[in-house]
């Protein structure tokens, strides 16, 4: 496949290797000579103004990818397959998928102007994908599915690229222990706490624990093991190591040998990866030392991570992960709704909209989170199950990858959360058979 284009940039270039690899499994060839266009026997695309030869395939192009500021774009979605679409055009192909697709791929609307919410997130209301009402499907791949097809019936011979469904389990260790391995004081004060707020039950579970007479709440991590085994499962683990605790940052302290134990042992049977803490939002500097921390733990190189509380802001945390070594980032997501944040269920590399740079980190978007479920949406077990039945229906249908999100502290006795680790089960016994 060959495109020709009056003008290449580099968001061109990225766009068109995104899809290129989508569709036929390898990056598009790009050129701006006409006469080698023409002269190409083979399946071509004319992204140009006007059509050149009778034996192509021609995408009146949007402004978009030719442009090298950042501004506001306007956007009008209209109905095509019962989908929705932006960049209406002129040609074989109803809209500019280069574009369009370049617009939710590259979090465009994100370095504009918008509000955040009370994290300092950017809020998922300010999104298209919200306001149209297509955050729950991933919509590029949809696309992508029908650009396929659409090029083929020009240009029979082109190969079309199939790819496995493919579910990757994730796991965030926010807070490893619910009351073992705590500093005494924490452990005295939460005591106190619990008998000033009248929570007796409560007081006796963590005496109970602490005198090792029942497992603490938090301590999943043999049922997820089992969980995992009869399926062969490989899932990531990002484990929270904050040198010191705060509000958010609540785990117990890596030099806590519990800690170090647990993360040992899961560095030898699965990728684990850092997951940054909030203080490292302010203190970017901490990210380096953190995943260092990881690494001399484990005796494992981190290369992957994804952000507490999903907190980032675009560009400078992800270049910041750079900085500090990350090669691969799970954090393309909401913390506050489940849906596709950047409308894909696919790995795509993150494009520095503000240098106007391809970069080497590699972004795996998540769709679903059960704390997304329980916290924000008020979720019960039974409507969480049929959610992600959704999502999987939804990637299993364009061949992507359905990346979850869960925390250990879902999945063990405390009754907060009765009934969730039963559907989780249900849910991964589905999906994994």
């Amino acid at each position: 496949m060959i495109i020709f284009s009056n003008t290449i940039t580099h968001r061109l270039k990225y766009i068109a290797d995104f899809i290129g690899q989508q569709t036929a499994g390898k990056a598009f060839d790009i050129t701006d000579n006409p006469d080698k266009f023409i002269g190409h026997i083979g399946s071509k695309i004319n992204y140009s103004d006007q059509p050149i030869t009778p034996d192509e395939f021609w995408i009146k192009p949007a402004a978009l990818l030719f442009e090298i500021n950042i501004c506001q774009q306007q956007i009008d979605c209209f109905a095509i397959n019962d989908y929705k679409a932006f960049y209406k055009t002129e040609g074989d192909f109803p809209f500019d998928i280069f574009a369009a697709s370049f617009y939710l791929l590259s979090r465009y609307e994100e370095y504009l102007p918008h509000e955040k919410d009370i994290y300092g997130r950017y809020a998922h209301k300010n999104s298209l994908a919200f306001k149209e009402n297509f955050l729950d499907i991933p919509l590029v791949n949809i696309w992508v599915k029908n650009f396929k097809e659409s090029v083929q019936q020009r240009f029979p011979s082109f190969p079309i690229l199939h790819s496995p469904f493919t579910f990757l389990p994730t796991y965030d260790i926010d807070e490893a222990y619910s009351y073992k391995h705590k500093v005494w004081w924490r452990s005295a004060g939460a005591a106190i706490k619990d008998l000033l707020k009248g929570e007796f039950k409560r007081f006796s579970i963590r005496r109970q624990v602490l005198n090792n007479k029942i497992p603490d709440p938090f301590d999943s991590y043999s049922w997820i093991d089992d969980l995992h085994r009869p399926h062969q499962l490989k899932p990531r683990y990002f484990f929270l190591v904050a040198k010191k605790t705060g509000k958010y940052d609540r785990n117990i302290l890596p030099v806590e040998i519990a800690l170090q134990t647990i993360l040992k042992q899961h560095a030898e049977k699965y990728t684990v990866g850092l997951h940054p803490s909030w203080q490292s939002g302010d203190q970017p500097k901490l990210i380096k030392e953190e995943k260092e921390w990881i690494e001399h733990i484990s005796t494992t190189k981190v290369t992957s991570s994804r952000q507490h509380y999903i907190r980032f802001t675009l560009p400078q945390t992800f270049r910041h992960l750079i900085e500090a070594g990350i090669k691969e980032d799970f954090s393309m997501g909401y913390g506050s709704i489940n849906g596709f944040r950047a409308s894909v269920a696919s790995p795509f590399y993150w494009y520095d909209l503000e240098k106007e740079e391809i970069t080497n980190l590699l972004l795996h978007p998540f769709c679903y989170m059960e704390a997304n479920s329980f916290y924000e949406q008020k979720f019960t077990p039974a409507k969480a199950l049929e959610e992600m039945r959704h999502y999987y229906k939804v990637t299993k249908a364009v061949e992507g990858t359905l990346i979850t999100i869960w925390h250990n502290t879902f999945l063990g006795t405390d009754e907060k959360f009765k009934g969730w680790k039963e559907v989780y089960r249900q849910f991964v016994e589905e999906v994994a058979k």
